[in-house]
């Protein structure tokens, strides 16, 4: 979809995705080494009683299951920035995610693109939200 072809106030809903704690050790081991993610023991001392996901796996998660919704096709030039980032609740082994995606902004710019802006909320199997943040990209008008 181009940008003219989206509205303010519009919402999508994304399929789900589970994650098992080999997805979230495999993540955690090459990009946030840390005991939370990838020692069991430790973990099950810790604050959250087991391993949990990264925070950056759950934002990586949260917009790939966008993209793969297919809205942005071809028309997407690149994203620009996330905003207002917050993990909310902890993402466990064998959660399922899932997100919905409000339109929240739109600005066209003086060639023949402009500014999207959407707010993603991830949410697990249980109707918790997790996580949120807002995505703007530059894509065509």
């Amino acid at each position: 979809m181009k940008l003219d072809e989206f509205t303010i106030g519009q919402v999508f809903q994304t399929k789900s995705l589970k994650l098992t704690k080999e997805d979230i050790m495999r993540f955690a081991g090459e990009f946030d080494p840390q005991y939370m993610h990838l020692d069991e023991e430790k973990a099950n001392q810790g604050k959250f009683d087991g391993i949990i996901a990264s925070g950056i796996h759950t934002l990586a998660i949260s917009f790939k299951l966008w993209v793969e919704e297919g809205f942005y096709g071809e028309d997407v030039i690149a994203g620009t920035r996330m905003n207002n980032i917050k993990f909310i609740k902890p993402v466990y082994p064998e959660d399922e995610l899932h997100l919905n995606v409000e339109v929240i902004d739109k600005k066209a710019t003086k060639d023949e693109t402009g500014i999207l802006t959407v707010s993603l909320s991830t949410f697990n199997d249980r109707d918790e939200k997790v996580f949120e943040g807002d995505l703007s990209v530059l894509i065509k008008r």
